[in-house]
This record gives C-alpha cells, sequence and structure tokens, in this order.
C-alpha cells in the first residue's frame, strides 16, 4: 500500500560561476564535490558547504573541509547544536574541552551541544574532515579563551560570542574551484 501525501519537492536548480555549482532555490539536487562552488577561508582551510547563498539548508548543515598541516578549521568554540565530524583522509588534530587529540582516517568526533572544540591540520599533507550539524536552536555561540587553542593560532584572546570580533583578523573567504588538495 503506498500513501502519499501529495507533496512533491521540486528539483533545485543550479547555477555555476567560476568557482563551481551551487543551490539557487529550494529543492533536492545531486552536486559532485569537484564541481562544487569551494572556498577558501584564507589561514583558516578550505570547504564546499553545497549549499547557495539563497538556498541555505535549515535544519542539518554539512560540508567538507580541506585542512592543510597546521591550519585551524575556525576558531574555538562552541555551540548550542550539535555536530558531529569524520576524517575522510589525512591526519588533524582536535582541541575539544581544552584536550588535545590526534585523528587519522575514519576516526569520529561527536560534539554535543555546547562542546568547546576546534580541528588543525597535522602530519605531512592535506586532512580532508566532513562536517554536519545542527542549525542553532538559538543565538548560543561562544568563543572561549583556551591556552592550547591559542598555541595552535585557533583560538581567541578575549572571550567573546560576536563571530565578526573571533574573526575579525580574517578575510572573508572568496569562492574557488574544487581544490586540488581533494583525493580521489
Amino acid at each position: 500500500m503506498t500513501i502519499s501525501l501529495g507533496v512533491v519537492v521540486p528539483e533545485a536548480p543550479l547555477e555555476r560561476n567560476a568557482a563551481g555549482l551551487y543551490p539557487v532555490d529550494e529543492g533536492w539536487f545531486v552536486l559532485n564535490a569537484r564541481e562544487a562552488q569551494w572556498f577558501d577561508s584564507h589561514d583558516l582551510g578550505l570547504y564546499t558547504p553545497f549549499e547557495g547563498e539563497n538556498a541555505r539548508f535549515s535544519q542539518l548543515g554539512l560540508n567538507i573541509g580541506i585542512l592543510r598541516p597546521g591550519e585551524p578549521s575556525c576558531m574555538y568554540h562552541r555551540e548550542d547544536a550539535q555536530e558531529d565530524f569524520l576524517v575522510l583522509s589525512g591526519e588533524c588534530l582536535v582541541i575539544i574541552e581544552g584536550e588535545e587529540r590526534a585523528l587519522t582516517q575514519w576516526d569520529f568526533v561527536h560534539c554535543p551541544p555546547w562542546t568547546d572544540h576546534v580541528f588543525v591540520g597535522a602530519g605531512d599533507r592535506p586532512c580532508v574532515l566532513l562536517g554536519t550539524g545542527a542549525r542553532m536552536k538559538g543565538r548560543g555561540l561562544v568563543y572561549p579563551v583556551n591556552e592550547t587553542a591559542l598555541k595552535h593560532g585557533a583560538g581567541v584572546e578575549v572571550e567573546t560570542t560576536s563571530p565578526a570580533e573571533a574573526y575579525a583578523r580574517f578575510p572573508d573567504s572568496t569562492p574557488i574551484p574544487c581544490p586540488p588538495e581533494l583525493p580521489g
């Protein structure tokens, strides 16, 4: 027996710019990571969010990030939403609740809401990291001071809840085509 709710979800149109493809509206779509629009975060890795400026995922964020050795993924933070990460290739460090842990391919990291964390590329080649998380429920976001994160260039010197303050020393991300560091 088939039950129909009479709902048809449309396919989202994809547009191409010099950096790659991205969705321009809500709906389902298929997009290969090598064809997707990527971003260079200037000392905070490379990433593709699989989203477009006007086509944000409302419930779940997902991205692939590439961290070169010594490069942090973001600033050490905690937020009011769950996040999970899987190392697809290479090596990195996770600084989680002030502890530093070495990670290698297929290591999985679960961060319940309010878990302090950041990733830093390690080893002698880029690390490819899959990140996913629930969209924040409120405005709960804190960038705490942490000496271990600061040692890796991944922390703030003064606690803040403002992303603009936490990332003030970094330029805006720049759209780029799929980077050659993506393996396979």
